[in-house]
């Protein structure tokens, strides 16, 4: 098992170096990602009234709408956190939130009941990636002192 010491970052107790205007850009940048993930099911829920008028769902297929997401998502989040440990957590993250954001268009241009659903079961691919990428980076960046992860 290696250490952070042993990978040749700076040993633990040594002070940090980074600049405070850099360590605020990325912990705004790592919330404001985690909360793209977290704002994305609201409105969704909101929007369930329209999505039912606009492409004829039933009741049954609004449910898939959530459902998609919310099964790829919790199913994949110990997945995306492994991810994060084999390919560098800061790589990751930026993968998945490329994503996260191109899923996202391809909900909002949905056309038909099928597009929806697919797009939201990519979309939760994207969040199982990004949302334990963003904590990582988060208590790596700031916990142990350092500004951005590897």
């Amino acid at each position: 098992m290696t250490t952070i010491a042993q990978r040749g970052s700076a040993p633990a107790t040594e002070k940090p170096k980074g600049d405070p205007a850099y360590a605020t850009l990325i912990l705004a940048i790592i919330c404001i990602s985690y909360f793209m993930v977290i704002l994305d099911n609201s409105i969704v829920f909101t929007g369930l009234p329209q999505i039912r008028s606009d492409l004829g769902f039933s009741e049954t297929g609004l449910s898939w709408i959530t459902n998609a997401y919310v099964l790829v998502f919790g199913g994949l989040l110990l997945l995306g956190a492994r991810a994060g440990d084999l390919f560098g957590h800061r790589r990751v993250f930026l993968s998945s939130l490329v994503v996260f954001s191109l899923t996202s268009l391809l909900v909002e241009a949905a056309q038909t009941q099928w597009w929806l659903i697919s797009a939201r079961a990519l979309q939760g691919i994207g969040a199982a990636v990004l949302a334990p990428s963003a904590l990582s980076l988060l208590t790596r960046s700031f916990a142990e002192g350092r500004t951005w992860a590897r």
